[in-house]
């Protein structure tokens, strides 16, 4: 078991910056710390993709001409975990461009980047 795990230890990490990327959003009051943890559990997520789509011993998938008939379909590594990863990578910046701009309307509200003291100022301003 214990050579498993050895073998493993990308994927290990992967989960490691997950939990810790959880961690931050769940415990940090600061809402750009948030943005932060998110992004850490993010790239956690596309190590742990980009670890499952690799094999050994296969080639990325582009074929020559000359080469078109012998080609064996178990000599490519498969391309959807890349472009999974690509994907998100530019869906992800486009969620933290968007987040930090939330973050900055708000601080120029609110005066704050802690949640807690803007729910209370929306209360406030909801009681009046």
């Amino acid at each position: 078991m214990g050579e498993n795990l050895l073998s493993n230890y990308y994927q290990i990490v992967a989960v490691l910056l997950y939990c810790i990327g959880f961690m931050c959003m769940f415990i940090n009051r600061n809402l750009v710390k948030k943005v932060i943890g998110l992004n850490i559990s993010i790239v956690a997520v596309y190590m742990f993709l980009a670890t499952k789509g690799f094999v050994h011993g296969r080639v990325a998938p582009i074929i020559a001409l000359d080469d078109i008939h012998n080609v064996s379909v178990y000599a490519y590594a498969n391309p959807i975990p890349a472009g999974m990863i690509l994907t998100g990578i530019v869906i992800s910046f486009s969620v933290t461009a968007f987040s930090l701009a939330l973050i900055v309307r708000l601080h120029k509200r609110y005066d704050t980047l802690y949640l807690d003291e803007i729910m209370l100022r929306v209360a406030q301003e909801e009681e009046e």
